[in-house]
């Protein structure tokens, strides 16, 4: 183990030599000062990273949010692509942080760990899986929160804390060395307090960065970078409609804010074909399923009763999916990636990030009716991007009541960097 004041929550790992930091469990599988130092030098130094525990690090097993599965890991002999360029670029590893079972959850409430503390709304879920980096760069002992996003694993915990978050184009950034969850949908983000930290760790890991930084694995040719200014950008008051009117108001008024500013896109309304939509999360849970099953069945069929029932729930339909309603869902999705894209064209699509605030943690009992209602109608809002394999940013916003959310700037594939900048320029004070 490197690093100095190295802990264990889980007992793998090898303990330090020296004492203990006090560490929240909830937040951090492993902790130090730092966990692992930086290999290099250059814009990201003096940053920490919290690394949510599904990256490999050489020298630690790899936990994915399971005791089980921790307990049967080996440590890890490489790190993966996307931790070795931040290190590369001067960063420091803070810590293993977190994350939902297998990261098959946007909640946050993990079973054997607890939940971690969302300091934006101390009553309230930190949101997943991407929990305890979220909570980590919230709590202000981590600036850059790596996590990934499959079905909104970045963007809800950014909305629920306050945060800035960005789902990179599908294939932009490395997986290689990542415990995978639904490869069709898997990508690699950040979440940072401020655009600017987002920006920095951008151009690291996106295409077009320090060559030192870039990962070995081909970048596919949609997932180029695109530098250019986003020239338009619209919106669907369909979309609008699927949050809570405390959400839909925070939005409306960046919205407002948005029209009323100077140098930004014009903004333009715009139709959605929401009569579609609501098959479109399902599909889109279908295809993940099936890839979670074929990802994890041969481990999870000996391993039920090691599962919080949320996650065993989800992965019990999964195991019942046939390949047959696997490509029909497929079709379906090909046809809705279309669609999707056909709307964003060369723009951005602005809407809300989640479908309501963090819920209140005495009210989200893990696999309870509350959650899993929460979880299909912001999905009918996340799902949107991974379908299309585009980028999107979460813009931090509040409610009249002060209460975290957020909204989303979706753009055309490999408009990533572009993206972070606008959403530094509308940032909200």
């Amino acid at each position: 183990m490197t690093g100095r004041h190295a802990m264990t929550a889980s007992g793998t790992d090898a303990p330090a030599a020296t004492p203990a930091l006090a560490v929240d469990g909830r937040v951090w599988r492993a902790f130090g000062d730092p966990l692992v130092p930086a290999t290099g030098t250059g814009p990201l130094q003096g940053t920490r990273v919290a690394v949510k525990d599904l990256f490999a690090l050489e020298g630690f097993a790899t936990g994915a949010g399971s005791e089980e599965w921790l307990a049967e890991a080996r440590p890890e002999t490489t790190t993966a692509a996307a931790p070795a360029a931040l290190l590369a670029a001067g960063a420091v590893v803070a810590g293993i942080a977190r994350t939902d079972e297998f990261a098959y959850s946007l909640a946050g409430t993990n079973t054997h760990y607890g939940t971690p503390p969302n300091p934006k709304a101390p009553d309230r879920i930190s949101g997943g899986s991407s929990s305890g980096s979220a909570s980590a760069v919230s709590l202000g002992q981590a600036d850059i929160g790596l996590g990934t996003d499959t079905g909104g694993s970045i963007r809800v915990p950014a909305a629920y804390q306050g945060l800035y978050g960005i789902r990179t184009t599908h294939g932009a950034v490395s997986v290689r060395g990542l415990l995978p969850l639904a490869p069709s949908f898997d990508t690699v983000g950040w979440m940072t307090r401020d655009a600017g930290t987002l920006a920095a760790v951008g151009n690291v890991l996106l295409p077009g960065g320090r060559p030192e930084a870039q990962p070995p694995d081909p970048i596919p040719p949609d997932a180029t970078l695109q530098d250019a200014t986003l020239q338009e950008a619209r919106f669907a008051p369909e979309l609008l409609a699927l949050a809570e009117p405390d959400v839909r108001a925070a939005v409306d008024k960046f919205l407002h804010d948005w029209t009323a500013g100077t140098g930004n896109p014009p903004l333009e309304r715009t139709g959605f074909r929401t009569a579609e939509l609501p098959g479109w999360p399902s599909a889109f849970r279908t295809v993940q399923g099936y890839e979670a099953w074929d990802c994890y069945g041969w481990w999870i069929s000996r391993h039920w009763d090691s599962l919080g029932a949320d996650v065993a729930a989800r992965f019990r339909t999964a195991s019942q999916i046939s390949p047959g309603e696997c490509g029909a869902a497929r079709e379906l999705l090909s046809a809705a990636r279309e669609d999707i894209r056909s709307v964003v064209g060369s723009g951005v699509l602005v809407l809300p990030s989640v479908s309501s605030v963090a819920l209140p943690i005495d009210t989200a009992a893990v696999g309870g009716k509350s959650i899993e209602a929460v979880r299909r109608s912001t999905m009918q809002l996340t799902c949107i991007a991974g379908i299309a394999g585009l980028p999107a940013v979460n813009v931090p916003l509040s409610t009249g009541d002060g209460l975290p959310c957020g909204v989303s700037l979706i753009g055309a594939a490999g408009s990533d960097a572009a993206l972070i900048s606008l959403a530094g320029r509308l940032a909200v004070p």
